[in-house]
């Protein structure tokens, strides 16, 4: 029963409504969601962070739906998800998942298995600005 409504990796902002809407659906009694947003700080920066450059590799969005797919089979969950790339402000969604399943427990392990698996196998990197201009750049699992 499980599928992937939407998986997307965009230069365009992305928001929790859009995917929200994306797995509604009557037969389903419960939603969860995911909003990764840029902080301004970094346990490994210096100072602030004024904001992030996201890069993806060419395959990266159909990466993404092959982790949306793997969640969403194995807990029988409709799922959205799409991940911003592009220079972000803090405050900027970088990373939104909506998941909807018949029962909450799948919903959550569902969500929570795209943002790991997100973390360790999506091919995006990204560039950290602190405010004071120092960059770095973090990868797969960063």
């Amino acid at each position: 029963m499980g599928e992937v409504r939407l998986a997307r990796i965009s230069a365009e902002p992305i928001g929790l409504a859009d995917h929200a809407a994306a797995v509604d659906d009557p037969r389903m009694g419960a939603e969860t969601s995911f909003v990764g947003r840029v902080r301004d700080h970094d346990p490994d920066a210096a100072g602030a962070v004024a904001a992030l450059e996201y890069t993806a590799h060419p395959d990266a969005e159909r990466i993404l739906g092959e982790l949306a797919r793997r969640a969403a089979e194995e807990t029988g969950s409709l799922v959205a998800v799409s991940h911003r790339i592009g220079r972000l402000a803090v405050g900027d969604a970088a990373v939104v998942i909506a998941v909807a399943s018949a029962h909450r427990a799948e919903a959550f392990d569902a969500c929570r298995r795209i943002i790991e698996d997100i973390k360790r196998e999506l091919p995006v990197w990204k560039r950290q600005i602190e405010a004071d201009g120092q960059t770095a750049w973090k990868g797969l699992g960063g």
